[in-house]
């Protein structure tokens, strides 16, 4: 059993990584924050490398969870890169939200060495990664995609490949629309309960069992009607990811009209300093309009 490899550390990362340490194979993890890479070790075991490069050599897989397009292309095949240790055959499994051109220019650079690069964003967020019940949509080889289905399915509950490279960053995209949709729906239909006088909690409670019920509605009314945000998938982060969505609606020509108002909704949320907050937050906009 070869080792498997983990970059970035981050609140999805880290239990993403522990789930594969616990698994029992060998995990080497490198963070920039070398910090936070000594606290994962001190907790779950394995080696800590002090660089991709170094990280990548020995180990047949390697994991990223990390911020953005260019962590991701300093990492794979910057200097002290994965590319530069990694052997052919090997295969490089990224789970960060990027742009689809990204994920195909990363794959034609890893091909180039004999290196399988697929792309798979998650989605379930914290909790998910957690409880080890992520949603994985990928794109790339079906091979290399067979090949990593062990691993992948330590942390999630459904993983499918949907195709060439770059088309699980398109589906993710998909998923981010459907989600400002629905939160935005949600921030309403409860500013709405508000006003008009009813008890949005009882409210809740009747319109879950229906036709309404969505996993923000679950898993989101409670904090929203505490006005509480200091938690979950960041505004920052969903709108990293909506500029993905509508650069690639230009492309492909796609009329994505709500999504670029919600869009325009975060902008303001993050000009009040709510940058951090959850992307539920959209409800505090409304009330304090």
């Amino acid at each position: 059993m070869k080792n498997k490899g983990f970059i970035g550390l981050g609140v999805m990362g880290s239990p993403m990584a522990g789930h594969i340490s616990k698994a029992g194979y060998d995990v080497t993890v490198f963070n920039r924050t070398v910090e936070k890479s000594k606290l994962w070790h001190e907790e779950h075991g394995g080696k800590v490398a002090l660089s991709p490069s170094e990280l990548a050599e020995g180990c047949d897989m390697v994991f990223l969870c990390v911020g953005h397009d260019q962590d991701v292309e300093e990492i794979i095949r910057g200097r002290n890169g994965v590319l530069e240790s990694m052997e052919p055959g090997g295969i490089i499994v990224d789970h960060t939200t990027t742009s689809s051109v990204l994920a195909k220019n990363m794959a034609m650079s890893s091909l180039k060495k004999g290196i399988f690069f697929i792309d798979a964003p998650v989605s379930g967020g914290e909790i998910g990664a957690k409880e080890g019940s992520l949603t994985i949509m990928v794109g790339g080889d079906e091979e290399a995609f067979n090949s990593s289905l062990q691993v992948l399915n330590l942390y999630s509950k459904y993983s499918k490949r949907m195709g060439d490279s770059g088309t699980g960053q398109l589906t993710k995209m998909v998923n981010q629309i459907c989600i400002a949709g629905l939160i935005q729906a949600l921030a309403e239909g409860m500013h709405f309960s508000e006003k008009a006088g009813l008890n949005t909690q009882e409210v809740i409670e009747v319109i879950s069992r229906g036709a309404a019920q969505s996993w923000q509605m679950d898993n989101r009314w409670e904090s929203m009607l505490a006005d509480y945000y200091e938690h979950g998938f960041a505004v920052d982060w969903m709108r990293k990811d909506l500029g993905f969505v509508l650069e690639e609606s230009v492309v492909n020509g796609s009329n994505l009209e709500i999504t670029n108002l919600i869009d325009s909704f975060y902008d303001e949320v993050q000009q009040r300093g709510g940058g951090r907050w959850d992307t539920s937050s959209l409800f505090r906009r409304l009330n304090s309009q």
